[in-house]
């Protein structure tokens, strides 16, 4: 047990979180505006892996990471795009549309990669992110290691949550989104364009999810590899519903699953307990099902979810 503890209790473990929290975060905050613009976003899993291809891909030809992350950030916007051009001009099942984008953009992920470099022997991979320390704030004890010596990205990530939840409920776009998500009809006899509104929403929401994909192979790894994403874009669906729609709960619930992650990683290296790694593997996915199912029971969806917008329909 004393091996245990030793393992956790380290600032390289709580830094670590931060680090796995990262992606979730952006992922999550993308999810969550199109879901609250009354659009669920299924093809997210696929966004992330194809973003984290396009962008992978570029920065390893261009030797630029910032123009990868470009290329993954435009890469998701044309994802969410496409599932508006599904869900919100052709109406269809959000269900069948979003699972239909992540079967393409899966398919094309690996297909581009194979025909842009092949079946090398070793995986490229390219001088990944470096940590920036912020002067000042990374010198405080143990805070300032845990805190303030990251990748550029995690420090937009975490700037992420406080704006996010400052557009949706501070501006006037905000609010036309959260009308729309909430009463489409309503929005629409005020004057808001619901279909623009639902189609800015998510581009947003590829954006930061393509962002999140470019995160896992350019800063959490150094390479593309078919497994990067491995279910975290399943996961940012449900932290969203756990976090019931608020970006500061949400966010909670991705340090949460980071948390967790994080230390099956470290039980996985400890020689304490004696079980199959799997068992450690899983434990991050079971309990953010538990999670859901605990809280989804009281949380309230935006009214107009899943449901597509006919104006001769009331």
């Amino acid at each position: 047990m004393d091996e245990i503890y030793g393992q956790i209790f380290q600032i390289g473990f709580f830094a670590a979180m931060i680090r796995i929290a990262t992606p979730l975060i952006f992922a999550t905050m993308g999810e969550l505006f199109a879901e609250r613009a009354g659009v669920l976003n299924l093809g997210i899993e696929g966004i992330m892996l194809l973003s984290a291809m396009a962008g992978f891909s570029a920065a390893y030809y261009s030797g630029s990471l910032w123009l990868g992350v470009a290329v993954a950030m435009a890469t998701g916007v044309l994802s969410g795009m496409l599932m508006g051009l599904l869900t919100v001009t052709l109406g269809l099942s959000q269900h069948v549309s979003g699972i239909g984008v992540t079967l393409l953009n899966s398919g094309l992920a690996f297909f581009l990669y194979r025909l842009i470099f092949g079946q090398p022997s070793m995986p490229p991979n390219i001088v990944a992110f470096q940590p920036v320390a912020i002067p000042l704030l990374s010198d405080i004890p143990v805070i300032g290691q845990i805190l303030f010596n990251h990748h550029a990205l995690v420090y937009v990530a975490f700037i992420l949550v406080p704006l996010a939840a400052f557009i949706l409920f501070r501006t006037p776009w905000g609010l036309n989104l959260r009308t729309v998500g909430e009463n489409p009809h309503a929005a629409d006899g005020a004057g808001v364009s619901v279909a623009a509104t639902r189609y800015q929403a998510l581009m947003l929401s590829g954006a930061l999810m393509g962002v999140a994909g470019a995160f896992l192979s350019m800063a959490q790894f150094n390479a593309f590899t078919f497994g990067v994403i491995s279910g975290r874009g399943w996961v940012c669906i449900a932290l969203v519903v756990f976090g019931q729609w608020s970006p500061w709960r949400a966010a909670g619930g991705a340090m949460l699953f980071a948390l967790i992650d994080a230390l099956q990683l470290r039980l996985q290296a400890s020689s304490a307990i004696d079980v199959p790694y799997q068992v450690f593997l899983m434990m991050p996915f079971v309990l953010t099902i538990v999670g859901m199912a605990l809280v989804s029971r009281n949380a309230r969806a935006p009214a107009a979810l899943l449901t597509p917008f006919r104006k001769e329909e009331r």
